[in-house]
């Protein structure tokens, strides 16, 4: 044991002395040698006392401090084994090392010593306790229906290994009131019947009761099932309030009430469906109706017949896989056309505004707001940086005609023509992250939005007007409607009635998919403002090489899940997602080929064109790869993947789309 060296001074205190009497002696040598022989002897003597008194001492205090030492260990010991808590001590093998009764009597385990703690308690995770760094200890474990916080010291190295104390604190009551709480929580539901009006006109009057019957019956008894309380406020809208334990099993079920629906045959020649928006994990009830209002919406905005769950700020999406039914009325048409005039005139000026790479769609469309505008003498502008091939043949005819001289502006030009007092109509696109220049939605003193692309969780917020029509076949159908409601008489010129045409000529294939009546009515009004059908035609014509590339993507096509079409152009090109797109709806030509995806190269990664005949929801299998689009046709952008990767993904995202449609 160690003593401190400054002990050794307070011993040899008398130090001093003594080397004075030897110096008495010195002198005294020369006056008389026998005084001087009795000082040395005397000082040598107080040397050999001083000493022995000096080691005395030291061993007392050893002695001491080993007691000390002792009693300390033993009440630690004490303390350990009448430990409330259950207490032991593991090696980073596994073994127990020591342990307490209370750990004894707890989990009703004796003689424990080197038996691995992995046998007693396999719940306990050990690689977590020993981690390199160590850190404190602090889990949950819970076994035999019983809960325990554990903690413990750090993980100390002891020889060859790490040792640690472990504490277990039980808190069972607590976590039972806690998992009580949890499941006991409320959660806001509400149901809206999709195209109620519709589905009535589509029954006889002598069904229609029993058709409402049937759908109320449906929606009643699912909500019984879940221990739910249903409320009726609207002819075409329930509520349901349940407690969140059940909303697992709604979700396990993908939420059977949406076939069920689906199911009722009373003599509706057009099936019936109903959307489902879900609130939960909000911080109250209103908050959880805040959530289940944006749920329905998002439902809603997707083309209905499925079900939304909003969790905070989580969304998750179920359903989905029917078709969108046209509406036969054109009220919000004209409500939205009377509301973007009235938003027009208060502006000082209008900014237009699509998705990057604009299409012919979003092009007709910016050209039917730009009508609009100068109905009302108002200055419009419309944002076009980058665009596809189609576009550019456009433009070539719009560039030597005066009146749109001007118009078009590349993105610095627009900011700085927008201010507070600005309007910015977005159409064709509701996705900012897929906007030419979302800076811009700051800027604006108020949004528009009109697009009829599938809802996504990410759209524009802070909006004075949305027109979001999913079943619409393209934004120029909508904007010729809103067109068709103007105070003043319409009178496109010819240029804007072909863009607004050839819109909604690439949008549905060439009227194949997604075309209503509305959409033939539409076309039949911009055909008796001009349009001249074989400029149009013309316009889609392509070269040798284009018709050859779109050729061998088709020969390349693989075969997935029988039905499925899947190729790729492994070159990156600047304009090759028109040739990609076309390639896709070519494929849908195949005798027993229901789905098409055609992947090509770009600058930052991979890009896919999904389309399909209406049996498989491509916008759902591209959503999980971060696209999306509509039932039929959609899109997804994969950055920093090659094309291997990203068809890997791909299929992936398929397998799961039929797991999750089979369950």
């Amino acid at each position: 044991m160690e003593v401190n060296p400054k002990s050794g001074l307070y011993y040899m205190t008398g130090g001093f002395y003594i080397v004075i009497i030897f110096l008495l002696g010195i002198v005294t040598f020369f006056v008389n040698r026998y005084l001087a022989m009795a000082e040395i002897l005397l000082g040598l003597s107080l040397c050999i006392f001083n000493y022995i008194y000096k080691k005395h001492k030291e061993k007392k205090i050893s002695d001491m401090f080993e007691q000390m030492t002792l009693r300390i260990g033993s009440a630690t010991r004490n303390a350990l084994m009448q430990f409330p808590l259950p207490t032991l001590i593991i090696e980073s093998n596994g073994k127990i090392k020591w342990y307490n009764e209370s750990f004894c009597e707890t989990f009703g385990e004796n003689h424990l010593y080197d038996k691995v703690i992995g046998e007693i308690l396999p719940e306990l995770d050990t690689e977590n306790i020993f981690q390199d760094p160590p850190v404190p200890v602090q889990t949950t474990l819970s076994s035999n229906g019983r809960t325990f916080r554990v903690f413990g010291s750090q993980p100390q190295k002891e020889e060859k290994r790490s040792i640690v104390i472990l504490y277990f604190d039980e808190i069972t009551e607590y976590a039972d009131y806690k998992q009580k709480y949890q499941e006991e929580r409320p959660v806001s539901c509400m149901i809206f019947v999709d195209n109620y009006e519709e589905l009535l006109a589509s029954t006889t009057n002598a069904f229609r009761p029993h058709l409402e019957a049937q759908i109320y019956k449906q929606i009643n008894d699912w909500a019984g099932e879940h221990g739910g309380v249903l409320i009726k406020y609207e002819k075409d809208k329930y509520n349901v309030l349940f407690e969140y334990r059940y909303l697992e099993k709604m979700v396990q079920n993908k939420f059977e009430i949406l076939s069920r629906i689906r199911g009722i045959s009373e003599g509706n020649t057009i099936p019936a469906s109903v959307s489902i928006g879900v609130g939960a994990c909000g911080q109250n009830v209103a908050e959880n109706d805040a959530f289940a209002k944006t749920a329905i919406n998002m439902a809603l905005g997707r083309g209905g017949d499925q079900a939304v769950v909003k969790e905070s700020d989580q969304l998750n999406f179920y359903g989905g896989n029917s078709k969108e039914y046209e509406k036969s009325t054109r009220v919000k048409a004209r409500v939205v056309s009377v509301a973007l005039s009235g938003l027009i005139e208060n502006a000082n000026n209008v900014i237009v505004m699509s998705h990057k790479r604009a299409d012919m769609d979003s092009l007709g469309a910016a050209f039917g707001v730009y009508r609009m505008c100068r109905m009302q003498d108002k200055p419009v502008n419309i944002l076009l940086e980058s665009y596809d091939e189609t576009v550019k043949n456009m433009l070539d005819r719009l560039e030597n005609v005066d009146d749109y001289a001007g118009v078009l502006l590349n993105t610095q030009q627009a900011a700085a023509r927008t201010n507070g007092t600005t309007l910015l109509v977005v159409v064709d696109a509701h996705k900012p992250s897929l906007l030419e220049a979302p800076a811009l939605l700051k800027k604006a003193g108020q949004i528009v939005v009109i697009d009829h692309h599938r809802r996504g969780a990410e759209f524009i917020e802070n909006t004075a007007l949305i027109y979001h029509e999913p079943y619409a076949s393209s934004a120029c159908e909508m904007m010729t409607e809103i067109l068709q409601y103007v105070t003043k008489k319409v009178s496109l010129t010819k240029l804007e009635a072909e863009c607004l045409y050839a819109g909604m000529v690439v949008d549905t294939k060439h009227f194949t998919f997604k075309t209503g009546v509305r959409t033939f009515e539409a076309a039949s009004f911009l055909r008796k403002q001009g349009v001249d059908t074989v400029a149009i035609k013309t316009m889609f014509q392509q070269d040798l090489g284009t018709y050859i590339k779109r050729a061998m993507i088709i020969q390349n096509a693989e075969i997935f899940r029988d039905h499925i079409a899947v190729s790729a152009y492994h070159e990156f090109e600047e304009n090759i997602h028109i040739t990609i797109a076309q390639a896709a709806d070519e494929l849908l030509n195949i005798k027993g080929i229901t789905a098409s995806f055609v992947l090509s190269k770009t600058e930052n990664g991979v890009s896919i064109s999904g389309r399909s005949l209406g049996g498989i929801n491509v916008q759902v299998i591209l959503e999980k790869l971060g696209g999306g689009g509509h039932m039929t046709i959609a899109g997804a952008q994969l950055a920093e993947l090659s094309i291997e990767e990203a068809r890997e993904k791909l299929y992936q995202a398929i397998d799961d789309y039929y797991l999750e449609t089979v369950n």
